[in-house]
Protein backbone atom coordinates (compact mmCIF):
# COMPACT_ATOMS: atom_id res chain seq x y z
CA UNK A 1 0.00 0.00 0.00
CA UNK A 2 1.43 3.39 -1.02
CA UNK A 3 0.76 6.07 1.59
CA UNK A 4 0.43 9.75 0.65
CA UNK A 5 3.37 11.90 1.69
CA UNK A 6 3.22 14.38 4.54
CA UNK A 7 3.19 17.23 2.00
CA UNK A 8 0.18 15.74 0.19
CA UNK A 9 -1.69 15.28 3.48
CA UNK A 10 -0.88 18.88 4.45
CA UNK A 11 -2.27 20.14 1.14
CA UNK A 12 -5.35 17.97 1.59
CA UNK A 13 -5.90 19.36 5.10
CA UNK A 14 -5.85 22.88 3.62
CA UNK A 15 -8.77 22.11 1.32
CA UNK A 16 -6.84 20.33 -1.42
CA UNK A 17 -4.80 23.37 -2.41
CA UNK A 18 -2.27 22.37 -5.08
CA UNK A 19 -3.79 18.91 -5.70
CA UNK A 20 -5.65 17.95 -8.85
CA UNK A 21 -8.89 16.00 -8.86
CA UNK A 22 -7.21 12.63 -9.39
CA UNK A 23 -4.88 13.20 -6.43
CA UNK A 24 -7.76 14.30 -4.20
CA UNK A 25 -9.78 11.22 -5.16
CA UNK A 26 -6.87 8.84 -4.47
CA UNK A 27 -6.19 10.45 -1.07
CA UNK A 28 -9.84 10.18 -0.05
CA UNK A 29 -10.03 6.52 -1.09
CA UNK A 30 -6.82 5.79 0.82
CA UNK A 31 -7.99 7.56 3.98
CA UNK A 32 -11.13 5.41 4.08
CA UNK A 33 -9.02 2.30 4.60
CA UNK A 34 -5.90 3.60 6.39
CA UNK A 35 -6.16 4.57 10.08
CA UNK A 36 -2.47 5.55 10.20
CA UNK A 37 -2.89 8.21 7.51
CA UNK A 38 -6.04 9.50 9.17
CA UNK A 39 -3.99 10.08 12.33
CA UNK A 40 -1.36 11.92 10.30
CA UNK A 41 -4.07 14.03 8.69
CA UNK A 42 -5.48 14.93 12.11
CA UNK A 43 -2.08 16.39 13.05
CA UNK A 44 -2.09 18.57 9.94
CA UNK A 45 -5.48 20.17 10.72
CA UNK A 46 -5.27 23.82 11.71
CA UNK A 47 -6.32 24.81 15.26
CA UNK A 48 -9.35 26.69 13.90
CA UNK A 49 -10.55 23.63 11.97
CA UNK A 50 -9.96 21.36 14.97
CA UNK A 51 -11.98 23.71 17.19
CA UNK A 52 -14.82 23.76 14.64
CA UNK A 53 -14.87 19.95 14.48
CA UNK A 54 -14.94 19.71 18.27
CA UNK A 55 -17.92 22.10 18.46
CA UNK A 56 -19.80 20.14 15.81
CA UNK A 57 -19.12 16.83 17.57
CA UNK A 58 -20.23 18.25 20.94
CA UNK A 59 -23.39 19.67 19.40
CA UNK A 60 -24.26 16.34 17.78
CA UNK A 61 -23.66 14.45 21.03
CA UNK A 62 -25.97 16.79 22.93
CA UNK A 63 -28.68 16.59 20.24
CA UNK A 64 -28.57 12.79 20.19
CA UNK A 65 -28.62 12.45 23.99
CA UNK A 66 -31.55 14.85 24.47
CA UNK A 67 -33.69 13.77 21.51
CA UNK A 68 -36.62 11.44 22.28
CA UNK A 69 -36.50 7.92 20.93
CA UNK A 70 -38.25 7.57 17.57
CA UNK A 71 -41.73 6.14 17.87
CA UNK A 72 -42.13 2.80 16.11
CA UNK A 73 -44.16 3.17 12.95
CA UNK A 74 -45.76 0.58 10.81
CA UNK A 75 -44.31 0.45 7.34
CA UNK A 76 -46.51 1.10 4.35
CA UNK A 77 -45.64 -2.32 2.98
CA UNK A 78 -46.71 -4.04 6.21
CA UNK A 79 -49.98 -2.10 6.31
CA UNK A 80 -50.56 -2.95 2.65
CA UNK A 81 -50.10 -6.65 3.39
CA UNK A 82 -52.73 -6.50 6.14
CA UNK A 83 -55.16 -4.57 3.93
CA UNK A 84 -54.65 -7.11 1.17
CA UNK A 85 -55.51 -10.03 3.46
CA UNK A 86 -58.47 -8.41 5.21
CA UNK A 87 -60.08 -6.63 2.26
CA UNK A 88 -59.30 -8.91 -0.63
CA UNK A 89 -57.91 -12.30 0.28
CA UNK A 90 -60.17 -13.15 3.22
CA UNK A 91 -63.49 -12.95 1.27
CA UNK A 92 -62.10 -15.25 -1.43
CA UNK A 93 -60.92 -17.74 1.16
CA UNK A 94 -64.30 -17.62 2.88
CA UNK A 95 -65.99 -18.29 -0.45
CA UNK A 96 -63.66 -21.24 -1.09
CA UNK A 97 -64.46 -22.79 2.28
CA UNK A 98 -68.17 -22.25 1.69
CA UNK A 99 -68.01 -23.96 -1.73
CA UNK A 100 -66.18 -26.92 -0.22
CA UNK A 101 -68.86 -27.11 2.46
CA UNK A 102 -71.52 -27.21 -0.24
CA UNK A 103 -69.57 -29.98 -1.94
CA UNK A 104 -69.62 -32.03 1.25
CA UNK A 105 -73.38 -31.55 1.60
CA UNK A 106 -73.97 -32.56 -2.03
CA UNK A 107 -71.83 -35.66 -1.58
CA UNK A 108 -74.11 -36.73 1.27
CA UNK A 109 -77.28 -35.70 -0.56
CA UNK A 110 -76.37 -37.37 -3.89
CA UNK A 111 -74.05 -40.30 -3.15
CA UNK A 112 -74.48 -41.59 -6.70
CA UNK A 113 -72.70 -38.60 -8.21
CA UNK A 114 -68.91 -38.34 -8.41
CA UNK A 115 -67.38 -36.79 -5.32
CA UNK A 116 -67.56 -33.03 -5.67
CA UNK A 117 -64.90 -32.69 -2.99
CA UNK A 118 -62.45 -34.54 -5.25
CA UNK A 119 -63.51 -32.54 -8.29
CA UNK A 120 -63.17 -29.20 -6.50
CA UNK A 121 -59.92 -29.97 -4.66
CA UNK A 122 -57.49 -29.05 -7.48
CA UNK A 123 -59.07 -25.65 -8.12
CA UNK A 124 -59.91 -24.81 -4.49
CA UNK A 125 -56.79 -22.69 -3.81
CA UNK A 126 -56.73 -20.97 -7.20
CA UNK A 127 -59.08 -18.03 -6.41
CA UNK A 128 -56.99 -17.11 -3.38
CA UNK A 129 -53.70 -17.54 -5.24
CA UNK A 130 -55.02 -15.43 -8.12
CA UNK A 131 -55.65 -12.41 -5.89
CA UNK A 132 -52.60 -12.90 -3.66
CA UNK A 133 -50.20 -11.38 -6.23
CA UNK A 134 -52.08 -9.20 -8.66
CA UNK A 135 -51.95 -5.50 -9.52
CA UNK A 136 -55.72 -5.59 -10.09
CA UNK A 137 -56.51 -6.44 -6.46
CA UNK A 138 -53.66 -4.73 -4.59
CA UNK A 139 -53.96 -0.90 -4.44
CA UNK A 140 -50.24 -0.45 -3.72
CA UNK A 141 -48.95 -3.32 -5.81
CA UNK A 142 -46.26 -1.25 -7.56
CA UNK A 143 -44.90 -0.06 -4.21
CA UNK A 144 -44.74 -3.58 -2.80
CA UNK A 145 -43.33 -5.07 -6.00
CA UNK A 146 -40.31 -2.75 -5.83
CA UNK A 147 -39.35 -3.55 -2.23
CA UNK A 148 -36.39 -5.88 -1.52
CA UNK A 149 -38.77 -8.46 -0.02
CA UNK A 150 -40.84 -8.70 -3.19
CA UNK A 151 -40.58 -11.31 -5.90
CA UNK A 152 -40.76 -15.07 -5.44
CA UNK A 153 -40.36 -14.93 -1.65
CA UNK A 154 -43.44 -12.73 -1.26
CA UNK A 155 -45.43 -14.83 -3.75
CA UNK A 156 -44.62 -17.95 -1.75
CA UNK A 157 -45.55 -16.30 1.55
CA UNK A 158 -48.90 -15.16 0.21
CA UNK A 159 -49.54 -18.54 -1.39
CA UNK A 160 -48.74 -20.19 1.93
CA UNK A 161 -51.32 -17.95 3.60
CA UNK A 162 -53.90 -19.29 1.14
CA UNK A 163 -52.88 -22.93 1.67
CA UNK A 164 -52.99 -22.55 5.46
CA UNK A 165 -56.74 -21.99 5.11
CA UNK A 166 -57.54 -24.20 2.11
CA UNK A 167 -55.62 -27.35 3.04
CA UNK A 168 -57.28 -27.82 6.47
CA UNK A 169 -60.67 -27.20 4.84
CA UNK A 170 -59.91 -29.85 2.23
CA UNK A 171 -58.68 -32.22 4.92
CA UNK A 172 -61.90 -31.84 6.90
CA UNK A 173 -63.98 -32.24 3.74
CA UNK A 174 -62.08 -35.37 2.73
CA UNK A 175 -62.40 -36.98 6.15
CA UNK A 176 -66.09 -36.11 6.33
CA UNK A 177 -66.88 -37.73 2.98
CA UNK A 178 -64.47 -40.63 3.29
CA UNK A 179 -62.57 -39.75 0.12
CA UNK A 180 -58.88 -40.44 -0.42
CA UNK A 181 -56.85 -37.74 1.32
CA UNK A 182 -54.05 -38.21 -1.17
CA UNK A 183 -56.37 -37.45 -4.08
CA UNK A 184 -57.72 -34.47 -2.19
CA UNK A 185 -54.43 -32.84 -1.18
CA UNK A 186 -51.99 -33.78 -3.96
CA UNK A 187 -54.03 -32.31 -6.86
CA UNK A 188 -54.52 -29.15 -4.79
CA UNK A 189 -50.75 -28.76 -4.34
CA UNK A 190 -50.07 -29.66 -7.97
CA UNK A 191 -52.41 -27.00 -9.32
CA UNK A 192 -51.02 -24.43 -6.88
CA UNK A 193 -47.46 -25.13 -8.04
CA UNK A 194 -48.60 -25.12 -11.68
CA UNK A 195 -50.22 -21.71 -11.17
CA UNK A 196 -46.97 -20.25 -9.83
CA UNK A 197 -44.83 -21.89 -12.52
CA UNK A 198 -47.08 -20.71 -15.33
CA UNK A 199 -47.72 -17.39 -13.59
CA UNK A 200 -44.03 -16.51 -13.82
CA UNK A 201 -44.54 -16.13 -17.57
CA UNK A 202 -48.14 -14.98 -18.08
CA UNK A 203 -49.09 -13.62 -14.64
CA UNK A 204 -50.44 -15.48 -11.62
CA UNK A 205 -54.02 -14.29 -12.16
CA UNK A 206 -54.12 -15.41 -15.79
CA UNK A 207 -52.51 -18.73 -14.90
CA UNK A 208 -55.02 -19.41 -12.14
CA UNK A 209 -58.01 -18.53 -14.33
CA UNK A 210 -56.70 -20.56 -17.26
CA UNK A 211 -56.00 -23.66 -15.19
CA UNK A 212 -59.37 -23.44 -13.44
CA UNK A 213 -61.25 -23.15 -16.74
CA UNK A 214 -59.23 -26.00 -18.26
CA UNK A 215 -59.97 -28.27 -15.28
CA UNK A 216 -63.66 -27.47 -15.29
CA UNK A 217 -64.04 -28.10 -19.02
CA UNK A 218 -61.90 -31.23 -19.21
CA UNK A 219 -62.62 -32.97 -15.89
CA UNK A 220 -65.26 -31.43 -13.62
CA UNK A 221 -68.13 -30.90 -16.05
CA UNK A 222 -67.64 -34.20 -17.96
CA UNK A 223 -67.52 -36.13 -14.68
CA UNK A 224 -70.76 -34.55 -13.46
CA UNK A 225 -72.45 -34.99 -16.85
CA UNK A 226 -71.55 -38.68 -17.18
CA UNK A 227 -71.87 -39.52 -13.49
CA UNK A 228 -68.45 -41.16 -13.59
CA UNK A 229 -65.31 -39.88 -11.93
CA UNK A 230 -62.48 -38.94 -14.28
CA UNK A 231 -59.58 -41.43 -14.47
CA UNK A 232 -57.18 -38.75 -13.24
CA UNK A 233 -58.91 -38.82 -9.84
CA UNK A 234 -59.44 -42.54 -9.47
CA UNK A 235 -57.48 -44.67 -6.97
CA UNK A 236 -53.97 -45.38 -8.18
CA UNK A 237 -53.29 -41.90 -9.56
CA UNK A 238 -51.66 -40.68 -6.37
CA UNK A 239 -48.16 -41.42 -7.67
CA UNK A 240 -48.72 -39.36 -10.80
CA UNK A 241 -50.03 -36.41 -8.78
CA UNK A 242 -47.11 -36.67 -6.37
CA UNK A 243 -44.62 -36.65 -9.23
CA UNK A 244 -46.37 -33.62 -10.70
CA UNK A 245 -46.12 -31.76 -7.39
CA UNK A 246 -42.37 -32.44 -7.13
CA UNK A 247 -41.66 -31.50 -10.76
CA UNK A 248 -43.64 -28.27 -10.60
CA UNK A 249 -42.20 -27.31 -7.21
CA UNK A 250 -38.70 -27.61 -8.70
CA UNK A 251 -39.70 -25.50 -11.69
CA UNK A 252 -41.03 -22.53 -9.68
CA UNK A 253 -37.67 -21.32 -8.23
CA UNK A 254 -36.05 -21.50 -11.67
CA UNK A 255 -38.39 -18.76 -12.91
CA UNK A 256 -38.43 -16.83 -9.64
CA UNK A 257 -36.78 -13.68 -11.01
CA UNK A 258 -39.67 -13.11 -13.41
CA UNK A 259 -42.00 -12.28 -10.49
CA UNK A 260 -40.19 -8.93 -10.11
CA UNK A 261 -41.29 -7.69 -13.52
CA UNK A 262 -44.11 -5.15 -13.43
CA UNK A 263 -46.07 -6.71 -16.28
CA UNK A 264 -49.77 -6.33 -16.98
CA UNK A 265 -50.21 -10.07 -16.81
CA UNK A 266 -49.96 -10.10 -13.01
Amino acid sequence: MTHPTAMVLACYAQGGRGLDDAALWSVEIHLDACARCRECLAREVTPATAELLDRVALSLDQAISTSPLPAPRRTRAGAAHRRLFVRTLLPWLAMTVAVLGCGVLLDFAEPGLPSLVLLLAPVAPLPGVAVAWSRRTDPVWELIATTPAAGLAMVLRRTLAVLVVVLPALLVAGVSTGTSLGLVLLPCLAFTAATLALGAFIGVRRAAVGLAVAWCLSVLLPSVATGSLSPVLRPGSNAAWGAAVVALAVTVPLAGTRFRRLTSGN
